[in-house]
């Protein structure tokens, strides 16, 4: 488990270092809508070079004018104190919202091994604790599995769910929730979801419902409301063509249903623009992204903040 240089020596300490930000975070039921980006939206950039993590909240304010920022563990170069510090600055200086942390390869947290899901359980820690620190409501986990035919898998929850209690059981003092994102294999069968969400049966723990993943076959829109109920988030996840068109599904229909259910609060861009058949510059990469997050935020604008 990666070591947190120069952090703060002791969890209480680090926890009672920004407990003022973690009363301010609100359940999404008393939320107002708004408009969040989903920095893996723009990793093609990224891995290209052209950006740093601490770039991120003046992108958001002045290239893609939201006002929320959902990070990616991958992009934090060396998440020091210092390091630290100066992300939350940023976050400040450009008004910018921290709503989560996408946490990626932190292990296997179904895991048929006991020893090997619950050492994934502790190395997700670290992120509950830098998540609290920047004042982020929650972070995103995954759920794995190792059998493709998963649904054959008698004890595929109950493995998770220890390991995700133990999760919530370290991140109470924090207030975070803790949720799972739709994200393939497994955890894009809305039905183990929820038979997840019933075992655990924590207020703190719930799904991000990706609207783009979705096993083969699976019909998008059942599998959004079968989701939504336990939702503490939404990703709308857009693969837009060249021709500016969507044609995976409606994205209004998806981001009605959302509605249907109540849902008020952060509507997360994760997008895509085209598919390119010979080797793009960063300037031309970038350019791409910028566009399909724009198509994506009139969606939600036109769908959503109609007043």
């Amino acid at each position: 488990m990666i070591k947190l240089e120069n952090m703060i020596q002791t969890r209480r300490h680090f926890l009672s270092a920004s407990a003022g930000l973690a009363a301010g975070s609100l359940a999404f039921a008393a939320a107002k809508d708004e408009i969040s980006l989903a920095a893996w939206s723009i990793v093609n950039s990224f891995r290209a070079g052209k950006w740093k993590n601490l770039d991120l909240p003046r992108l958001c304010r002045d290239e893609f004018r939201v006002t929320g920022l959902e990070f990616v563990n991958q992009f934090f170069e060396n998440p020091t104190l210092n390091y630290l510090q100066q992300l939350k600055q940023n976050g400040r200086d450009y008004g910018i919202t921290f709503v989560r942390i996408m946490v990626d390869n932190e292990g296997n947290m179904a895991a048929v091994d006991k020893a090997e899901r619950m050492q994934a359980a502790v190395a997700h820690r670290k992120w509950v604790d830098i998540a609290h620190y920047l004042g982020c409501r929650d972070i995103r986990c995954n759920m794995r599995g190792e059998r493709p035919d998963w649904k054959q898998d008698k004890d595929l929850i109950n493995r998770a769910a220890e390991s995700f209690q133990d999760l919530l059981e370290y991140s109470k003092g924090s207030s975070l929730d803790i949720v799972i994102e739709n994200h393939g294999g497994a955890s894009s069968d809305p039905d183990i979801l929820v038979g997840l969400m019933k075992a655990v049966n924590n207020p703190r723990f719930g799904t991000l419902p990706d609207f783009g993943n979705t096993n083969p076959g699976d019909d998008p829109y059942e599998v959004l409301r079968k989701l939504m109920p336990y939702a503490k988030g939404v990703s709308v996840k857009a693969s837009w063509a060249e021709d500016g068109t969507h044609p995976r599904y409606d994205l209004e229909k998806m981001i009605k249903i959302c509605q249907e259910f109540g849902y008020k609060g952060f509507w997360g861009i994760e997008s895509s623009f085209g598919r390119r058949s010979r080797p793009a510059t960063p300037d031309e990469i970038w350019q791409n992204e910028v566009k399909g997050v724009m198509l994506t935020r009139a969606v939600i604008e036109r769908t959503v903040m109609k007043g």
